[in-house]
């Protein structure tokens, strides 16, 4: 295996892993604070969730197309293979001296099958999105303001992300209806600024990436 494909390897892992790791953390929402101002509240699961998108436009960059939707496909498999094993372990008793009982243990994992449903709905249709919109605009701006393709492709797909996988959530009845405005609102918010924030570090990644297959 080169070292091309060796980084495209661990670019899929990489995105597998924070997919899985959203979902399994989704339930916990923590306010976001600045100099005891309270900015805005969102999931755990939200926090490192714009990388996924830096990701496969890592991916689209220098692997095309194809590629990026593979890992796409491929994370939505961990997923599922996650979900099984999870409520195969949630069917099992507990012992009297578990340090998580039964309950605990279902009301920290029981839901994931509903993390899934929503996110896999909302993160294929985003980021199938995402990687047709970078490569449109890389080929509209012939290959120049990288930071153009990153940051506009990924600032549409992560507010329709947004949009559908809190919605779904909502419809299933893990929020309630009166906070879904001020979720997609807090949500999109941090995730846009994360973007941008993470630009520098998507100019470093493939100026590495360059140098490491030329």
């Amino acid at each position: 295996m080169t070292l091309f494909e060796k980084i495209y390897t661990g670019l899929c892992i990489l995105f597998s892993v924070l997919i899985v790791l959203g979902n399994l953390t989704y339930q916990k929402f923590v306010a976001l604070t600045l100099g005891g101002l309270h900015l805005l509240e969102l999931s755990v699961g939200a926090l490192l969730y714009p990388l996924t998108f830096l990701i496969t436009d890592l991916i689209a960059e220098f692997y095309g197309q194809e590629r990026a939707r593979f890992c796409v496909r491929f994370a939505i498999f961990i997923n599922c293979l996650v979900v099984l094993i999870l409520f195969g372990m949630d069917r099992l008793p507990a012992t009297e001296w578990s340090t998580l009982d039964d309950n605990a243990f279902h009301r920290a994992f029981g839901v994931y099958g509903i993390a899934f449903i929503g996110s896999t709905l909302a993160f294929y249709i985003s980021q199938s999105i995402d990687i047709r919109l970078y490569l449109w605009i890389r080929e509209k701006t012939n290959g120049r303001y990288l930071w153009l393709r990153n940051n506009g492709s990924t600032a549409v797909s992560l507010f329709l992300d947004t949009c559908i996988v809190l919605g779904v959530m909502t419809v299933l009845g893990v929020f309630s209806i009166d906070r879904l405005g001020t979720l997609v609102a807090s949500s999109y918010s941090f995730k846009l600024f994360f973007t941008i924030v993470c630009t520098p570090l998507f100019y470093g990644c493939v100026f590495v990436i360059k140098r490491l297959v030329d």
